[in-house]
């Protein structure tokens, strides 16, 4: 059952991640958007690991100290700020592990993955300003390029602030030019 579950709550989070990456011109990456978490290696550990209102990779990650799931989803998914991890020159100086820049489309994507994931997990309880809440909680801990984090912060204040059809109508006009 968790298995039939685990499913529909994929399917329901592609879907929106579609329909807004449509909106954003994003068609290619709306179509083939987390694809991965229909492979056996992430499908089996989010159908056992299932709750219904969150990451089923967070209890994984509790139960064993690392998420082999989300290990393979991040490797394979650009939209994914760690995908974008790697050694280069540090901010303070030196060279070291940091955030790259991300290209604008997969900073679009992972926006509306956030959007998304925030729309499908918290329910009839959602409102627009979560995605953005959710974000500033762990941006002291997260390792990404200052412009990439920029631009995801900006897109998720829009959404808080604007609502869904400013934030589509900048993407579009500003960011992806489109």
């Amino acid at each position: 059952m968790k298995a039939v579950k685990h499913f529909k709550t994929i399917t329901k989070h592609r879907f929106l991640v579609m329909k807004y990456c449509f909106k954003a011109g994003l068609y290619w990456q709306g179509l083939t958007h987390d694809l991965s978490k229909y492979s056996p290696a992430e499908f089996r550990v989010g159908a056992r690991y299932f709750q219904g209102d969150r990451s089923p990779n967070d209890i994984e990650r509790r139960e064993k100290g690392y998420s082999a799931a989300w290990l393979h989803h991040k490797g394979r998914n650009k939209h994914h700020l760690e995908y974008w991890i790697d050694y280069g020159p540090l901010p303070e100086g030196g060279f070291g592990m940091t955030g790259m820049k991300m290209p604008e489309k997969y900073v679009v994507e992972m926006f509306c993955d956030r959007y998304a994931a925030a729309r499908v997990y918290q329910g009839k309880k959602f409102d627009f300003g979560r995605p953005y809440e959710y974000f500033m909680d762990g941006k002291a801990h997260t390792m990404i390029h200052p412009e990439s984090g920029a631009l995801l912060e900006t897109l998720l204040r829009m959404l808080k602030d604007e609502g869904e059809d400013a934030v589509f109508d900048y993407i579009r006009r500003d960011v992806l030019g489109k």
